[in-house]
């Protein structure tokens, strides 16, 4: 069987990186037992100086990109039809704010180690843009983790610790030798940088090509 080694850069609130997941997801197990794909997650924090409170989605939308009320309808009219056909549901009643995600983040670092980390993604995906929970917020994330079978405490203690903080250092200097620009971003065999949420079908094609490629590391952006 072939291997692919997947690390998506995502971050917790990034609309498109559900899609992406899921998209990129849905390719690999396509795929069947012809190839294996190990997918794994860098963090990319969209927000890193958002307060602990959060932020208005659509203040932030019209603040940051002067996005006024009706193109911030026809933007979420899109999305969620893009989302429905990935298999993300996004809530606007209830996904109403950007939250700070580093939390969330640690608490995806310290799953990895647990051998649950997608598990944990895709427990935050519709906690998140489904029922708007802050998914920055510890309290939040021990819930999440109590329901995938994890110890909050747990997490919560390592959290402090000097080599889990080193190890996840490492993880942040990686992207930023990546630089990624836009996520969703996807490494694959620590060879290629691709960007955007794709199709199931562009996935598909590059876990194939993948492979057997043997080439230096290359970008293909959305």
């Amino acid at each position: 069987m072939k291997s692919v080694k997947v690390e998506m850069i995502h971050d917790l609130v990034c609309s498109w990186c559900p899609i992406g997941y899921n998209n990129i997801k849905r390719a690999a197990n396509s795929l069947g037992d012809r190839i294996e794909t190990d997918i794994r997650f860098l963090p990319f924090e969209l927000n890193p100086e958002m307060p602990a409170e959060g932020e208005d989605i659509a203040h932030l939308m019209h603040r940051r990109m002067g996005m006024g009320e009706q193109q911030i309808k026809n933007y979420r009219r899109n999305l969620i039809s893009v989302g429905e056909a990935a298999g993300v549901h996004f809530d606007f009643s209830k996904r109403t704010h950007y939250y700070n995600t580093r939390v969330g983040h640690l608490v995806m670092h310290w799953a990895e180690s647990k051998g649950k980390q997608l598990e944990l993604n895709e427990a935050l995906i519709p906690a998140y843009f489904s029922e708007g929970k802050n998914v920055g917020d510890m309290r939040v994330l021990n819930d999440i983790l109590s329901s995938i079978g994890l110890d909050g405490d747990e997490a919560k203690q390592a959290l402090h610790k000097d080599a889990f903080s080193q190890s996840f250092k490492i993880k942040q200097k990686r992207v930023a030798t990546l630089g990624v620009r836009s996520i969703p971003a996807f490494t694959v065999n620590d060879k290629r940088l691709v960007s955007g949420s794709h199709s199931v079908e562009f996935f598909k094609e590059m876990l194939i090509r993948e492979a057997t490629a043997g080439t230096e590391l290359e970008t293909n952006a959305a």
